[in-house]
């Protein structure tokens, strides 16, 4: 037999086929997978398992609990946070909204909370069920590390490194602060508030406190990028441009 015929031959030649070993694994597999369906506890089990880890390391539904964030957020919405905005070497940027855990910032003590109680609540604010921690906020990051960041200049506007900052997102008719501050955020550290400013308990409420108001990167436990429910507030969180063009802060003093 010629070459070629012998390359038709191998080209015509049958697939291999899988061998009972492989076609019996696969079968099991198969079964055990419909088999699910008659055992709806078991499958929903799985399915609650696989929600609460996407929760726990990719994207959480979080309950919006106060009005602090309005008009951005609402009371009742459920903001979707992506956990892995900062995971690989990101860090929060000004004007992102991030949900943080506010121990040793904004809470200096221990929440009480029977255990199994807070077991229950924390799975179903995982699923977005359930009202957050007590120690979780949400608010908008206005400074970062080594950012000079003050309230206010003649037109009322918040000044970051020098630069007003016209905030198109705050709850009509606020002012951008009712209180006057001054402050350099510590590196590794942010300067947070909320866009509703007459109803937000933010950075400038623990000025006093040790941190002065500021929260570690560290504690940050995501970014909010989305709204997910109720269906008519679908929408994407959209980073604002009033932060466009800030300087680099201009030193340890600003």
């Amino acid at each position: 037999m010629d070459t070629d015929a012998q390359l038709s031959e191998r080209d015509h030649s049958p697939a291999p086929t899988k061998g009972p070993e492989q076609r019996s694994r696969s079968a099991r597999f198969l079964a055990g997978f419909a088999g699910l369906r008659h055992r709806p506890v078991t499958l929903l089990a799985l399915c609650l398992a696989f929600l609460l880890l996407l929760s726990n390391f990719v994207m959480q539904p979080f309950l919006i609990p106060s009005s602090s964030m309005e008009n951005t957020l609402r009371i009742g919405d459920r903001a979707l946070v992506n956990k892995l905005a900062y995971r690989f070497g990101g860090e929060p940027r000004r004007g992102d909204v991030v949900v943080f855990d506010g121990t040793g910032s904004f809470v200096h003590r221990e929440p009480g909370e029977n255990p199994v109680t807070g077991l229950l609540r924390g799975a179903g604010a995982a699923l977005g069920l359930a009202r957050p921690a007590e120690t979780d906020y949400v608010k908008r990051v206005i400074g970062v590390g080594g950012d000079r960041v003050t309230c206010c200049d003649k037109r009322g506007r918040i000044k970051v490194n020098g630069k007003p900052v016209t905030e198109g997102y705050l709850y009509p008719g606020d002012a951008p602060s009712s209180v006057e501050f001054d402050i350099v955020v510590p590196e590794g550290k942010l300067w947070v508030m909320g866009d509703h400013r007459a109803r937000s308990s933010d950075s400038r409420d623990h000025l006093g406190e040790p941190g002065g108001g500021t929260v570690p990167v560290g504690k940050v436990i995501g970014r909010a990028d989305w709204i997910s429910w109720p269906v008519s507030r679908w929408t994407t969180l959209d980073h604002p441009r009033s932060y466009d063009g800030i300087p680099a802060p201009a030193g340890p003093h600003g």
